[in-house]
């Protein structure tokens, strides 16, 4: 599988072929059969990728393809896959898929509504792909407003103010990027006053240090908006809590790695002085959201809302493992992203199909659940045990992994930060094991409880996908380790060549 196209053409071809079709039936279909090649495209892109490694191929990039897009301002369709980025599109399918098998019962505007859950995997596929800068912003604004007509239109209470909360938001993180960007730009010289978006020709650019400090805090912070970096994380709730159950898991899975990746590959990986200059200050944003993110799950009462805030503490460990600018950390940081979208995705979908039988997500309201929908509350044990990192799932190894890169800095500061992270896995541990005895253990608090179906073979499905996902990682992290940790070496090269012109 060499041509990457294929990964945004496909998905572009299903939302279309959507269109024509002629009832709810055809349409549900057709998403999920475009859903499943797109998983398969992925697969065979990721099989296509360790024979090429195995066949000695050592390119940074694989599968390069490049076409002039606007000569004027030299910008191209430039796409190619590193190994962290299959294993980004790898994290795509597998939430894109689940998330129309959880779907299954959208009966309002039916074609609008899988219309616009593709087209945000078109979005997210480009942007993993993209090599050049530009193509990369075109993919991450694509993403943005299917987003909010997901909210505000299939959404759940204060669904109006939380999709435009969240696209406001979005698009200012968007706005400082786009400056980011277009600073980098015109910082770069190719000879003869031409510049260039190519991320590869940039990356071996000396941009000026002083430069780089007024650059990175645009394409960090902006692309951090997304990840929930501390202050900026206050849409992160309200939206997933209003989200449909499709688009909380794409929005959480998914749109949150965007901003974690962009964070990596674009503001750490070309501007490396600069990164090492500010590295403090994201050390200390991402410990603040890991606390912070921790306690105010604590104090909540709503399922949504425990996952949404939870995002925010286990995303902080997705930039921690950034900001300590260690290899390892460096690992970690990829693992989260790819444990964490895996993990909240089959949480935000037990949380919406146990709502779409009992009609709330109070604790208080819920009880006794495990009694009358087994498969489901098993379902929601094991997405809770995943995210308080239980030996034997991906939580556990990737933030350990996060944990031990973040101690081989050797200075107070690193340490007690990495400490007071650890630290918060207690407070983890309270609000899950309190959520899932009161609302999955005990009597059965609702007479209504006594009559629930339990989960259908779409939802089996969904869930079985993304518990194997999960359990892959958790109990055999070495294969995900081992197709990352070259990029990352990659990485923290130009960093150290960074240290070295500083």
């Amino acid at each position: 599988m060499t041509n990457l196209s294929i990964l945004v053409i496909f998905p572009l071809l299903t939302t279309f072929a959507i269109l024509f079709c002629r009832n709810v039936t055809q349409i549900k279909w057709t998403a999920l059969i475009g859903s499943l090649l797109q998983l398969t495209i992925a697969s065979l892109l990721m099989y296509s990728y360790y024979g090429e490694r195995a066949a000695g191929n050592t390119a940074q990039m694989l599968f390069e393809a490049r076409y002039s897009w606007y000569s004027a301002m030299n910008i191209e369709y430039y796409v190619g896959v590193d190994g962290i980025s299959v294993i980004m599109i790898m994290l795509t399918a597998f939430v894109v898929t689940c998330g129309i098998l959880i779907s299954w019962k959208i009966e309002t505007l039916t074609k609008e509504f899988f219309f616009l859950l593709l087209l945000l995997s078109v979005g997210a596929y480009g942007f993993f792909i993209s090599l050049d800068l530009f193509t990369m912003f075109f993919f991450l604004e694509l993403a943005v407003i299917p987003k909010f007509l997901l909210i505000a239109i299939w959404g759940s209470g204060k669904k109006e103010y939380s999709a435009m909360k969240l696209a406001l938001m979005l698009m200012g993180g968007s706005a400082l990027v786009l400056i980011g960007l277009l600073a980098t730009y015109f910082n770069t010289d190719m000879g003869g006053g031409v510049h260039t978006w190519d991320l590869l020709k940039i990356a071996h650019m000396h941009i000026p240090y002083e430069t780089q400090l007024f650059i990175f805090p645009f394409l960090f912070v902006g692309f951090g908006v997304f990840t929930a970096l501390f202050p900026f994380h206050t849409w992160v709730p309200d939206g997933h809590s209003s989200a449909p159950t499709a688009a909380s898991m794409f929005l959480a899975g998914i749109s949150m790695k965007l901003g974690g990746y962009g964070c990596l590959r674009v503001a750490t990986y070309l501007m490396p002085e600069a990164a090492q200059h500010y590295s403090w200050i994201i050390v200390l944003l991402a410990t603040i959201a890991i606390i912070y993110g921790a306690f105010a799950t604590l104090m909540q009462k709503d399922l949504k809302y425990i996952n949404a805030y939870s995002s925010v503490s286990h995303c902080g460990f997705i930039l921690l493992g950034i900001g300590m600018l260690t290899k390892t950390a460096l690992i970690g940081a990829v693992m989260q992203m790819v444990s964490h979208g895996l993990m909240t995705a089959l949480f935000f979908g037990a949380i919406g199909m146990i709502y779409e039988r009992t009609h709330t997500r109070q604790i208080k309201e819920l009880g006794g659940l495990l009694k009358t929908i087994p498969f489901l509350s098993s379902v929601f044990i094991i997405a809770g045990l995943c995210s308080l990192g239980l030996p034997g799932f991906s939580g556990f190894v990737s933030e350990m992994v996060v944990f031990v890169g973040a101690w081989q800095q050797p200075d107070a500061f690193h340490r007690i930060a990495t400490i007071l992270a650890a630290a918060s896995i207690v407070v983890t541990a309270v609000y899950i094991l309190r959520a899932a005895g009161s609302a999955i253990m005990g009597p059965i608090k609702n007479e209504h409880f006594n009559h629930l179906k339990d989960a259908t073979w779409n939802e089996k499905m969904a869930s079985v996908l993304l518990i194997f996902a999960i359990l892959s990682i958790g109990l055999a992290p070495f294969w995900l380790i081992n197709i990352i940790s070259p990029d990352t070496q990659i990485i923290m090269e130009n960093i150290a060549r960074g240290a070295i012109g500083n």
